[in-house]
């Protein structure tokens, strides 16, 4: 059972964030330049929010809002869904799937360790699958 721990260790512990004053259309800007669906919204050392293109696209472009004067605070995903490093991708996937979420901040206890998309476990979890698939060829050939 692969846990979120591995796939962030995999992955990388770089997670950008942001604070809950920046305006909508500079965090769209950080995401497209960085070439990411959401930022980690923080305000004094917590994690308060999520910031992700479906929150700009549906809070701000759909609702007909001026962008450069929303603040993420005010289109933010929060309360903070998150998951523990000990979790299973399975896991991660049901809280994705129930709560229709494609982001987890990765928190051990108060302390923000990494996020994980969902790109990100659909890619752990193939690579189970290809490494059972090897070990069971490996076992069919050399019975």
């Amino acid at each position: 059972m692969t846990t979120i721990k591995q796939v962030i260790s995999d992955k990388g512990f770089e997670v950008k964030s942001i604070e809950p004053e920046t305006d909508s259309i500079s965090a769209v800007k950080i995401m497209a330049q960085s070439g990411i669906g959401s930022l980690v919204v923080i305000k004094d050392g917590n994690v308060i929010g999520i910031f992700s293109e479906k929150d700009f696209a549906r809070k701000v472009i759909v609702e007909d809002r001026h962008t450069e004067n929303v603040p993420v605070s005010e289109v933010m995903t929060s309360p903070v869904i998150a998951i523990k490093p000990e979790q299973s991708i399975e896991e991660g996937l049901s809280i994705m799937t129930e709560k229709r979420v494609r982001h987890l901040p990765v928190m051990d206890g108060d302390t923000l360790v990494g996020l994980i998309s969902i790109g990100d476990l659909v890619k752990a979890i193939i690579k189970d699958q290809q490494f059972t698939i090897e070990q069971l060829e490996h076992y069919i050939h050399y019975s």
